[in-house]
């Protein structure tokens, strides 16, 4: 049972106006402090001497993981302590597993589809996860050192993890949600055991994309499949992508200079902040160019570029110290920098600032990036 701070803070003396109300015993000026703090788990419940016994009691149970985290190599299955996402956040990403017979006549084909699949994120590659491998006995598969894990079914299924076979939806979706919440809420032992749903082979790829999402959503922590397709794991990768973030923090990416389809020199020069949502739609968008091109990411704190700028995250000033950190003066030749539509308003300054640059204002959207370069691109050789 996950407790908020205002939750916490009822069972503090401050609450009632008790003896030792905001004593500073515990390190936190306020009753009010701690109960955010350990709310946050950055104290523990026995800093406060004085807190009632129930809360105590709550405390001590938090303390144990409601589930088992199981590990294959560096897979990791489970270890999930809340229901919903914006409680805190999910931990382990639901696995993506495929079911191979080593005795199918077709197996040499199955396998090398799934080794080659891969989605190119701007800053990660994403595979399949696990391949269990059925009747492996004697058979040795070369060259494994390829991101993906390898597991004998035998021994996979001595793994302390709880299997659903996926034969009618409603009776899966209610058993994945009935245990997380047996787990979660009561914490009851007896369902600690990470959940997989199996799944059979099927013609009906678009049934088995909607059911294999919502399991996904709630609450699997694998999900294991006897065919594989594609474009089924390149949607549910990519739901995945978007649900085990933390909501807690923005999302930022490392503020460094990224480079594209090996830049030279010569190459153009982009620029924006660190908010990930802003940076995944110019990085692909420069991806699809097939242009040399480097994209400077200044820290802005995770915000957005019109947000970071209102909040004086993004100025001529920090983005002068910015370039002289990543040295890009002696890093290219080229003397121009594409920045945000958004930021036309900052044109002039930024040049006061980089007087070795000329600032070019660039477009509102990521989509047009295209457009604008060739452009660009097509005045520079007239």
């Amino acid at each position: 049972m996950h407790l908020s701070g205002l939750e916490i803070f009822k069972y503090l003396p401050a609450t009632k106006k008790l003896d030792h109300s905001n004593c500073k015993e515990c390190g936190c000026p306020t009753c009010m402090a701690f109960a955010v703090k350990l709310s946050q788990k950055q104290v523990t419940y026995d800093r406060c001497k004085y807190m009632a016994e129930e809360l105590k009691k709550i405390c001590i149970k938090n303390m144990k993981a409601p589930q088992k985290t199981i590990k294959i190599d560096g897979l990791k299955i489970g270890g999930e302590s809340v229901l919903y996402r914006h409680e805190k956040k999910f931990v382990n990403r639901t696995i993506l597993a495929v079911i191979l017979d080593c005795k199918d006549a077709n197996f040499e084909e199955k396998l090398n589809r799934i080794r080659k699949f891969e989605i190119k994120s701007v800053n990660e590659k994403l595979k399949v996860d696990l391949v269990i491998l059925k009747n492996s006995k004697n058979y040795k598969i070369k060259n494994l050192c390829d991101e993906i894990v390898y597991i004998d079914q035998e021994d996979f299924l001595k793994l302390a993890l709880k299997k659903i076979v996926d034969n009618n939806f409603k009776k899966t979706a209610n058993k994945l949600i009935e245990t997380r919440k047996k787990v979660i809420i009561e914490r009851d032992e007896k369902y600690s055991d990470p959940v997989y749903v199996y799944f059979k082979a099927t013609q009906d790829k678009y049934s088995l994309c909607a059911r294999a999402s919502y399991y996904l959503c709630k609450y699997a922590n694998m999900l294991v499949f006897e065919d594989f397709d594609e474009s089924l794991f390149s949607t549910l990768i990519t739901l995945r992508q978007n649900i085990y973030t933390d909501p807690q923090k923005a999302l930022q990416v490392e503020p460094k200079i990224y480079e594209f389809n090996n830049p030279d020199e010569n190459s153009i020069i982009f620029m924006t902040t660190n908010f990930a949502l802003t940076f995944f739609a110019v990085a692909n968008e420069l991806e699809d160019l097939n242009i040399p091109s480097y994209l400077i990411v200044t820290p802005a704190g995770g915000m957005s570029v019109l947000t970071a700028w209102s909040a004086e995250k993004f100025t001529a000033k920090m983005v002068a110290k910015t370039l002289k950190k990543f040295d890009l003066v002696n890093k290219v030749k080229t003397r121009k920098i594409i920045i945000p539509g958004l930021l036309a308003q900052m044109k002039e300054e930024l040049e006061k600032a980089l007087p070795e640059f000329e600032i070019i204002v660039g477009t509102i959207e990521a989509y047009s990036i295209g457009d604008f370069v060739k452009k660009h691109i097509q005045n520079d050789t007239k």
